[in-house]
């Protein structure tokens, strides 16, 4: 199994970053293990940590309609160049939490999605520079408010509420271009998405060059890749989960706005 790099948080309010055992147990690191983070003799229980968000962005970065069949379900054509927009680190929230079911709308959609962690600063790069920009792989969820998206024209609003952006549950290092990302509505056993990851429009390494040529992107940050046909709406008491190959999964349940 791959090594699952964890954020935590300890009972006694210390945050931590950390390698996860098999046991559940986690080796804590002295640093971010993209800024170089080397194991210490610190190791915590598994109950004596709560799981968080694998890492803290100064920005999450996403991209529209980078499958062609969501393209179309979406009414759109496939975009010749990647469509970028922001969510903000405060939509950030961890596998296992609540998504918040905001009051001014009336239709939540989750959109299962591969993200990737920058592990290093990243300006101006080719795709052949950004294949070691990407320092792992981990789950995202871009959970969007469909009828304020629609509403407003443009997608800050629908996209940028606290709770917004499931991601976790931790970071891999490697993964296959072929592995399969699905989503599961409550005990449904049919996945609501199915899609392998290479059916991408624009690959990871094109998609962080991309965005290099706009903004500098920093260690930590986040890149969201997409998500493919089959996006549908939560109601409150829903559990999502977002699986794929060689992470794991992100499930996350929908409450009313706090």
């Amino acid at each position: 199994m791959a090594q699952r790099y964890v954020r935590v948080k300890t009972t006694q309010g210390q945050t931590y970053y950390g390698l996860l055992r098999l046991d559940r147990s986690v080796q804590v690191l002295d640093a971010p293990p993209w800024l170089g983070g080397q194991t210490t003799d610190l190791e915590l229980e598994p109950k004596s940590y709560q799981l968080l968000a694998p890492c803290a962005p100064s920005k999450i970065v996403a991209v529209g309609k980078n499958y062609a069949a969501h393209a179309a379900e979406m009414g759109g054509e496939i975009p010749t160049e990647p469509i970028l927009f922001l969510k903000p680190p405060t939509a950030v929230t961890a596998h296992g939490m609540p998504i918040y079911y905001p009051e001014q709308s009336h239709r939540v959609d989750y959109e299962g999605e591969l993200a990737l962690v920058i592990g290093e600063r990243a300006k101006n790069s080719t795709p052949e520079e950004a294949v070691r920009q990407i320092w792992g792989y981990t789950i995202a969820n871009d959970v969007t408010a469909r009828d304020l998206q629609k509403k407003d024209g443009q997608w800050t609003r629908a996209k940028g509420f606290d709770s917004f952006c499931p991601l976790g549950p931790w970071i891999v290092r490697e993964l296959s271009a072929g592995a399969k990302l699905q989503t599961f509505m409550n005990e449904e056993e049919v996945p609501r998405q199915s899609t392998d990851l290479e059916e991408m429009v624009f690959t990871p390494e094109f998609i962080v060059s991309y965005i290099s040529q706009v903004m500098t992107l920093s260690p930590g940050d986040v890149i969201l890749t997409g998500t493919p046909e089959g996006v549908g709406p939560m109601q409150e008491g829903d559990r999502v989960r977002i699986e794929i190959e060689g992470i794991g999964h992100l499930e996350n349940h929908v409450l009313v706005s706090m």
